[in-house]
């Protein structure tokens, strides 16, 4: 066990695909305590060379996109753990736990944590195991299981939420990673965070018409907007310098 079962977070996504890493880095640059349990099973690691995400005009291994997604959002301060979460308890609701706080969940990994939190993001594609016994969630069954959710990715039960696949949205990784980020940006507003921007602006493009910065957002001048962007390109030639060392995973069915 981990020191983080005994720590309460703002946030925990489950699942570390495109949607859960996606939410992750908005949850997280809003400045909420955010934590991924991931034990790496992206199914988008079987994809041999993703061809339809934006930004890439002749592909990009999905692979290094997961890396990559996986280091923005630890670069915005969240928090991963590599272990599968096997159940997510109400608090007070039978999860054992009688310490007194505002979280609302308590999410439990095979590795033993007990990670308690305000906020759940569900984003396992159909893995639904963990949230069993949830009163006012809803388990879809299309063939596989989805988790019934509004038009924001909010489920029956205030504070859970459920991203991308998980939340019967188109199986593409583009789609899906936009679903989890605006699901982020609906449990901001749910937990009436400032007006959420996230843009870099140039010097005084609020501050010369009389207006303040808002809410994530921010003015650099024109040598700290160079030196951010040196930065980004000398990180991206490195990661790019080589090809992803690791192969495309198979099918579990022909693994047997």
């Amino acid at each position: 066990m981990t020191d983080e079962g005994r720590v309460s977070r703002d946030v925990v996504v489950v699942g570390g695909g495109v949607a859960g890493l996606s939410a992750a880095v908005f949850t997280a640059r809003q400045g909420l305590d955010t934590f991924v349990v991931d034990p790496g099973e992206s199914i988008l690691r079987r994809n041999a060379h993703l061809e339809n995400f934006p930004g890439f005009p002749f592909g990009v291994s999905a692979r290094r996109l997961l890396d990559l997604l996986g280091e923005q959002a630890e670069t915005a301060g969240a928090d991963r753990l590599d272990a599968r979460a096997t159940r997510v308890a109400v608090v007070g609701s039978g999860d054992g736990d009688g310490e007194s706080d505002d979280a609302r969940f308590v999410v439990t990994t095979d590795g033993g944590d007990r990670i308690r939190t305000r906020y759940v993001v569900a984003a396992t594609k159909n893995e639904v195991g963990y949230l069993d016994g949830i009163d006012g969630v809803g388990v879809l069954d299309r063939g596989k299981a989805y988790v019934d959710v509004d038009e924001r990715g909010r489920t029956g039960v205030d504070g859970l939420y459920a991203a991308g696949r998980l939340a019967e949205k188109p199986h593409q990784a583009a789609v899906c990673a936009g679903h989890g980020a605006e699901v982020a940006v609906t449990l901001l507003e749910d937990d009436d965070a400032p007006f959420y921007h996230d843009w870099v602006t140039p010097a005084g493009y609020f501050t010369d018409r009389g207006r303040e910065v808002p809410p994530g957002c921010e003015e650099i001048d024109e040598e700290e907007r160079r030196e951010r962007e040196s930065a980004a390109l000398a990180a991206m030639r490195e990661r790019f310098a080589e090809p992803h060392p690791d192969p495309p995973e198979t099918h579990p069915s022909l693994e047997e």
